[in-house]
């Protein structure tokens, strides 16, 4: 005898509705219990400033512990939404995500003169109040500013974008020779790579240089880099002949950081002339040599800040080439607008060392 079953209808109170979303959740599904980070997706969206953010901030990474970032994607509009390289992209939910996250990424915008939603300058400027930090890649910028909030503050986009900001946006400090900024809440980057730059000094920010650096080897990529833009713009590609020559030359000046290196001697263990070295040098790198010589002595004096604590600055000061911690101090104030000592207490891990 066939068996019938009668369904009764179920009354759903508020605080079910809650749980069953709070169940739905990207976030409390995870098992990890670090910040959370919403990366935005669109139609249009780009590609690799969105997939920079994901590799971060969306990888597992099971050696960081429990405390890593939990990661979702929050469509800004309904689908199908395409990505550059004839990708589709589904995401984990929609705007109400950004009602959770402790830290939202915009990728680089489908374009410079596209509209911005409204919804979404609401969704920003809401969890931005509510405490929420904001962080655009590349031309993403256009997303931050269109919500007022970068205005009277520093940023900066891609160097071909920062015109068309800058007359839209008169109220943006836009500075168009820097990788990233970091205003606090507020953190913009330029070129696409330069996202990957940010995404690990927020990294390092949230969790130390030693958990940065473990991202980083992860990317193959230097966990820090100075300079700017002005080094990446209309760079003519260099002839393989001298690739081969350089690369030798650059592990001979980081073996030899700790004394006086003349351009007599790179030239020479470049097998050039002084005078052909120079250009070819600039062509390569973006860089004089001597300029170039700063700035590995600058990134072996702070590699020696973040990872040995009991390093006086001092021996810093003698191992990376500087001579005297006046002069050390000299090259942070005018290179990185810091000091040593404040480089280490934001950088550094263990015990203070001695300042002399």
């Amino acid at each position: 005898m066939p068996t019938s079953v009668k369904i009764m209808p179920m009354l759903v109170t508020t605080t079910q509705r809650e749980q069953s979303r709070e169940a739905a959740s990207p976030f409390t599904a995870s098992p990890l219990a670090g910040p959370r980070v919403v990366t935005l997706a669109y139609d249009g969206l780009c590609t690799f400033e969105f997939g920079a953010a994901v590799e971060v901030f969306g990888l597992s990474r099971p050696e960081m512990g429990c405390n890593w970032y939990r990661h979702a994607t929050a469509a800004i509009e309904p689908g199908p939404l395409r990505a550059a390289g004839g990708l589709s992209v589904t995401a984990s939910g929609d705007l109400s995500l950004l009602e959770e996250a402790d830290l939202i990424v915009v990728p680089g915008w489908r374009g410079i003169n596209e509209p911005v939603p409204p919804s979404l300058i609401a969704a920003l400027r809401a969890a931005h109040a509510r405490g929420a930090r904001l962080m655009s890649l590349c031309s993403g910028v256009a997303v931050l500013a269109a919500t007022g909030l970068l205005d009277g503050r520093r940023a900066t986009t891609h160097w071909r974008y920062v015109d068309a900001i800058a007359a839209r946006h008169p109220a943006i400090q836009l500075d168009p020779d820097v990788l990233y900024v970091d205003e606090g809440d507020m953190l913009t980057a330029a070129g696409s790579a330069a996202g990957i730059d940010l995404c690990l000094h927020v990294v390092r920010r949230d969790f130390g240089a030693e958990a940065a650096n473990s991202v980083a080897r992860r990317l193959v990529v230097p966990p820090h880099r100075e300079g700017g833009q002005a080094q990446f713009i209309l760079r003519p590609v260099p002839e393989e002949r001298e690739g081969r020559r350089l690369g030798p030359l650059i592990d001979w000046i980081d073996a030899n950081l700790h004394r006086e290196v003349t351009l007599t001697e790179m030239a020479a263990q470049s097998g050039m002339s002084i005078r052909t070295f120079q250009r070819r040098f600039k062509e390569m790198t973006g860089a004089s040599p001597g300029d170039f010589l700063l700035t590995r002595r600058l990134r072996h004096a702070c590699d020696l800040l973040e990872r040995k604590s009991g390093i006086s600055l001092n021996d810093v000061a003698l191992a990376a080439g500087f001579g005297t911690p006046a002069t050390l101090r000299h090259h942070f104030r005018t290179r990185l607008s810091t000091s040593p000592a404040a480089y280490r207490a934001r950088f550094g891990h263990g015990k203070p060392a001695p300042t002399a």
